[in-house]
């Protein structure tokens, strides 16, 4: 039954996200590029004044996969880093964080890319 309400919670606030996403396309003249950095930059800010963690203990995948998650993981990786080698960390926090996600999102899209022809649009 735990993890029946783990995955519940997880499909609630994840949904919650992509409601608000697809009222903001819809509702506003914001394209999907902008609607993706407001959420990096909202996961950032949250992240920064500690309100995302809450949220992460509470919904798990929901709250750590969307893009709002990304932006918590670089605003967690940046206070740990400012924390252990002062304002150089500013610099270097996000980059270690993520570093993995950016590779991964790397080699499977230039695996992708070797698989699938693309064709340009007319």
């Amino acid at each position: 039954m735990d993890i029946f309400i783990a995955c519940l919670r997880a499909f609630l606030i994840g949904g919650a996200f992509c409601v608000i996403a697809q009222i903001l396309i819809d509702k506003t003249n914001l394209t999907p590029a902008r609607i993706l950095v407001i959420y990096v930059v909202a996961g950032v800010i949250l992240g920064a004044v500690g309100v995302y963690q809450t949220l992460v203990e509470f919904a798990g995948a929901g709250a750590t996969v969307p893009l709002t998650g990304f932006g918590f993981l670089i605003s967690k990786g940046v206070k740990q880093a400012v924390e252990e080698q002062g304002v150089l960390g500013a610099l270097t926090g996000a980059l270690a964080t993520t570093s993995g996600g950016i590779s991964a999102a790397l080699i499977f899209g230039y695996l992708a890319c070797l698989c699938f022809r693309g064709k340009p649009k007319a």
